[in-house]
């Protein structure tokens, strides 16, 4: 998983969605609104294309789903579900790309704790600071706080939602993405005698190119480091890896 950035919508756009969301809210109060049906009135409407053209921007040229980052991304998906919470479900905000096996399992699900989202919302927030990611199964599980060692909750049940540590076919591309990743930092570390700055931007060109799971974010953290090929990065080229880290770092410390 990694960090969506948010696209501001042109005024066009975002007038019809708060028209939508107006008289959904007006329908709702009168007894009347059938969220499927207004929802696939909008959804099938011409107004509403540079909205789902502005989520596929977001979620990359390959389009995957913006939750488990292997799948494509194959329609609209509702932050907040929009069956429960009628109230948002035309707010731009709470729109992403999401791929059917994560729709499927997500559903109308979503766990809240005081009033909060226990899901990880990628357009809001840095993934890693809730996720953690096992590069010898290949599956991603809550982050456990260092100093007090306890799992985070929002990790935690975003694992469990989205099941990211029971997908073995999730597992196996997340595994894949991360062999290429330090495959080709093994090679730029077997052939460098010292690495001039074109050297190191091209290394890190390799890497993004090759990373289709964001986890270059991790790689390049406290918990990346402890690979043994992260490591050696560290230690034998330490100006390519604080570029890296400049470059991909999370916002997780």
């Amino acid at each position: 998983m990694r960090r969506v950035v948010r696209e501001i919508l042109d005024s066009d756009t975002a007038d019809e969605l708060a028209r939508r969301q107006t008289g959904a809210d007006r329908q709702r109060a009168d007894g009347q609104l059938d969220v499927n049906s207004a929802w696939t009135s909008a959804r099938k409407s011409a107004a509403f294309r540079p909205a789902l053209a502005a989520l596929k921007r977001m979620a990359g040229d390959a389009e995957r789903c913006m939750y488990c980052l292997d799948s494509h991304g194959t329609d609209v998906e509702h932050f907040w579900p929009k069956t429960p919470y009628p109230e948002r479900m035309f707010a731009w905000t709470n729109l992403l790309l999401g791929c059917a096996e994560c729709g499927r399992l997500k559903g109308d699900r979503f766990p809240l704790e005081s009033g909060a989202p226990l899901l990880v919302d990628p357009s809001a927030e840095d993934p890693w600071e809730h996720l953690d990611f096992d590069s010898d199964t290949g599956n991603l599980m809550a982050r456990v706080d260092a100093a007090s060692g306890a799992p985070s909750r929002k990790g935690a049940a975003t694992v469990s939602l989205l099941q990211l540590d029971a997908r073995e076919a999730l597992s196996n591309v997340y595994k894949r993405s991360f062999r290429r990743l330090h495959a080709e930092v093994d090679s730029a570390l077997d052939a460098a005698r010292g690495i001039d700055a074109q050297s190191v931007a091209a290394l890190l060109d390799r890497l993004q190119a090759a990373d289709d799971h964001g986890l270059l974010a991790w790689c390049f953290s406290e918990r990346g480091a402890r690979h043994p090929t992260f490591d050696r990065l560290r230690r034998e080229l330490p100006d390519a890896w604080a570029a890296g880290v400049a470059r991909f770092a999370s916002t997780a410390a």
